[in-house]
Parts: structure tokens; sequence; C-alpha cells
């Protein structure tokens, strides 16, 4: 094998190994996005700290998005074909049922497995692209295992904010 394939075999592995200590392998820093999202009921998962504010569910929806976008931009598919209307921070129902959320977590789990199998059948070249002088799609890579891992932290927090409320006296309902 020549350097430069090795060099490119050792990249993917990199990439792989990133997004999956993120999202659902062990990992030296704590918990993982889907480690924080374990054992989170929909009372939970809707509840906000304040109103205005993210609550669990749009955060996981959020990163769902994301990873399809990185995704997209990997093997150059078309815009707008993410399972829900919007970008980004998606408008959910406040009356989450359990069913919306198994289903939001599905499509988690699901754009996580399809950004990897991207990330496993792409070319070298269509890791490294630069377009423009922007980041090419292994820097959209890095940077959403570090998105994963900063939303993990976040979901963690809001956890403790929850368990906080629902004891103290005139708690904060979501």
């Amino acid at each position: 094998m020549s350097k430069e394939r090795e060099g490119a075999a050792g990249e993917r592995a990199l990439l792989l190994r990133l997004i999956d200590e993120a999202f659902d392998k062990t990992a030296w820093h704590g918990p993982n996005l889907r480690g924080s999202l374990r054992r989170v009921p929909p009372a939970q998962a809707r509840w906000r700290p304040r109103p205005g504010r993210h609550n669990i569910a749009e955060i996981a929806v959020h990163c769902a998005y994301w990873k399809y976008a990185v995704r997209r931009r990997i093997l150059g598919g078309k815009r707008g074909s993410f399972p829900l209307q919007g970008s980004n921070w998606f408008v959910l129902s406040a009356a989450l049922t359990s069913k919306q959320w198994r289903d939001y977590i599905a499509l988690l789990d699901d754009t996580h497995r399809e950004l990897r199998e991207a990330v496993s059948s792409a070319k070298p070249a269509e890791l490294a692209g630069n377009k423009g002088g922007r980041a090419g799609p292994a820097a959209h890579v890095y940077g959403i295992a570090l998105h994963d891992t900063y939303h993990a932290g976040q979901i963690r927090t809001l956890k403790v904010l929850y368990d906080q409320a629902m004891q103290s006296p005139g708690r904060v309902r979501g």
C-alpha cells in the first residue's frame, strides 16, 4: 500500500473513531451524545429551563440535522431531503409524546449511521476536498464530533437542572 493510501486509510479510521466516541462509544471525556440521552423520558426531553431556551428534544433533532448536513456535504446530496421541515433548530410539539420522542432518537441514530457510512465509503479526495478556500468535508466530520460532545454536556446540564426544578417548591414547568 502506498504511503498516500495508508495516510488516507489512517485519516478515515481517525474520523470514524472521533464521530463514534462523540456519539455512542466509550470515550475518555465521559458521556457521549447517545449516552446523555439514555433514560430521558418525554417529560424531561420537552422541559425548558426558561421560556425561549432549547430543550433536550430540540437538541437531539438539531444534532441529527447537522449529521445529515455533513453527510450531504460529503456525498454532494441535494438540500431539503432531511425528514423534518426546516433546518438547524426545529420547532417541536410542546406536548411531546413517547412515540415522537422515540422517533427523534431513531432519527438521530439513523443520521449517525448514514454519516458513518458516508465517511466509510467516501474517496479520500471527497473527504479532503477544499472548495473555494473553505474547509473540506474532513473538517466538517471533525466538527460534528465536537458538536456531539458539546451538546452531550449541554444535555447533562439540562438533566441536572430538570431534576433540581422537579425537587424544588414552586418548580418551573416546561
